[in-house]
């Protein structure tokens, strides 16, 4: 298990998700990536994302400057995998 640190310091919506779901298509299941954000949006931005991707997030740090989460890595690369292929008869 690796951590990535990616500050995102400075970038505004929507660059900070972009940059987060980009750097989590490199990680393997069960890396962490600590994403330093300065943006308010991103603690929408950043959950909702993770929301999409089955990854784990969680806020370690939330001031006026600065938000950091940590998130960790579940489900190897993102992708989505089509469920619904099945053949009814």
């Amino acid at each position: 298990m690796t951590t990535t640190r990616l500050d995102l310091a400075g970038l505004k919506c929507p660059l900070p998700a972009l940059k987060t779901r980009k750097a989590l298509k490199s990680l393997a299941a069960g890396d962490r990536l600590e994403v330093l954000c300065t943006d308010p949006l991103s603690v929408i931005d950043i959950p909702n994302l993770i929301r999409e991707t089955g990854d784990k997030v969680e806020i370690t740090e939330r001031s006026e400057s600065r938000i950091v989460f940590l998130i960790e890595k579940t489900n190897g690369p993102i992708g989505k995998t089509d469920t619904a292929s099945s053949t009814h008869n």
